[in-house]
């Protein structure tokens, strides 16, 4: 089948890649020139494990293109793809602008029956808006084009969405059009013939299920940071209620590993603009809201361990820090807990070594030079000369250190795990001190 996607992004770039890689003729729509010049030259703008081979083998054999060229696009397509960014507007609510202005140049372009499909994450009501944005331009333009509009929203993981997208564990469908639906399980049937993963519903419930299921997600993790704060109160492990709750089938270990908050380009973002869509319509969404305020609380945890450890007074140390990007196998720093981590040592006065496999060019585009930043080539490196090592990311090259090395080069000899990737105990027999999320030091009673 024939397929434009407006928006090079993360969500754009990866649904073309593998749409070109079962056999679909996909071009690329995006403003910004340049990155279309880079994307044919094979340089990909994100860090995203498979991603880069797939788009430059597909962009190889012509099954992918890129161009700035919206109205080639619209003309060469039976489906089109909105996937560009909603972000925040000044409220906290999801901006469509950039949604709206690719709806209105599908509309200007399109010859012949389209299928619109929004890709993007979007408020309840956005296809209504859709819809009335094309169905406007057409009369202003004297045009009579049939067109349908589907909300098929994304659910892949950063870190995994080559897989994901490849794999999808469901594929939501909003629309009630017969004709829309039946193209559309065409265009995914290659990723849907061990079993139908194609859930059709209403368009507005398929715009609430993506909002859902990332507040879902959300829920769960502030949930058991909020369990980890309570046992550092209490004196319990939280990783012996982790495993303890986790055993009940109901429940289930997936996202129930505390830490020191989430962020990313999508969870922080979703539950705001689902918090902001409530409020509109006079709801009072008190469980997001207490979502949102553990989470951002929960930022704040290392930094708090660290005043506690040093009596308040952090001016002069140098702090390593392994991880800067939200989450492992991405460069993405957006909402990422280093971050507050960073600006917070900064405020009291303490230097920071900093090292990840993948965010260091991020790291240096957001900060740019600063005599308080400096920006390690390994990991090992960030260790010389500091006082203390803290973790925000769950590398898997973090997972296992050599706590030898670590008692003998940190001069204070302490660690502040985010992400509890240690055992307290262990740590402890190398004459480290140890603060996780509600496990080691961090537990009442165990304090220093």
């Amino acid at each position: 089948m024939k397929v434009t996607v407006f928006g090079i992004g993360y969500v754009g770039l990866v649904q073309a890649a593998v749409l070109a890689d079962v056999g679909h003729d996909v071009v690329c729509i995006d403003i910004d020139e340049q990155k279309v010049e880079n994307l044919k030259n094979g340089q990909i703008p994100i860090f995203e494990p498979g991603l880069t081979p797939l788009v430059t083998a597909n962009y190889e054999a012509k099954r992918l293109h890129f161009t700035t060229d919206a109205k080639a696009g619209v003309e060469h397509a039976d489906v089109v793809f909105i996937a560009v960014g909603t972000p925040p507007d000044e409220d906290g609510s999801a901006d469509l602008k950039y949604v709206l202005k690719v709806a209105e140049t599908i509309a200007t372009h399109m010859q012949s029956r389209t299928i619109i499909v929004n890709k993007s994450t979007v408020p309840v009501g956005t296809a209504d808006k859709v819809i009335e944005q094309v169905n406007t331009c057409l009369r202003d333009l004297n045009k009579q084009v049939a067109f349908d509009v589907v909300s098929n929203p994304e659910f892949l993981k950063e870190g995994a969405a080559v897989h994901d997208c490849m794999r999808p564990d469901r594929i939501i469908l909003g629309t009630d059009s017969e004709f829309a639906e039946k193209r559309l399980r065409e265009l995914y049937y290659p990723f849907n013939r061990n079993n139908d993963r194609v859930i059709k519903m209403d368009i507005r419930s398929a715009e609430l299920t993506k909002y859902a299921a990332n507040c879902m997600l959300a829920t769960k993790i502030s949930f058991m940071n909020e369990m980890a704060n309570l046992a550092e109160e209490f004196g319990a492990d939280i990783e012996n209620v982790r495993k303890g709750i986790g055993s009940d089938p109901r429940i289930g270990y997936q996202f129930i590993y505390p830490g020191c908050g989430y962020g990313g380009s999508c969870f922080p973002k979703d539950v705001q603009a689902l918090i902001r869509s409530a409020t509109h319509i006079g709801y009072d969404a008190k469980v997001l809201q207490a979502v949102e305020a553990v989470n951002n609380t929960q930022k704040h945890k290392l930094f708090d361990y660290m005043m506690r450890h040093f009596n308040g007074d952090l001016s002069g140390k140098v702090v390593a820090l392994w991880g800067l990007s939200f989450k492992p196998n991405t460069d993405d720093m957006r909402e990422a807990s280093a971050r507050v981590l960073l600006e917070l040592l900064w405020e009291q006065g303490a230097t920071v070594q900093a090292f990840d496999p993948e965010a260091m060019e991020e790291t240096q585009r957001i900060y740019g030079h600063r005599d308080d930043l400096r920006l390690m080539g390994t990991k090992d490196a960030a260790l010389n000369g500091a006082d203390v090592l803290a973790i925000c990311t769950e590398w898997q090259a973090f997972r296992a250190p050599d706590f030898t090395a670590l008692a003998t080069i940190l001069k204070d000899k302490v660690v502040f795990d985010g992400r509890n990737l240690f055992e307290p105990t262990t740590v402890a027999e190398y004459g480290l001190a140890y603060y996780g999320i509600g496990r080691g030091l961090s537990v009442k009673g165990k304090h220093q």
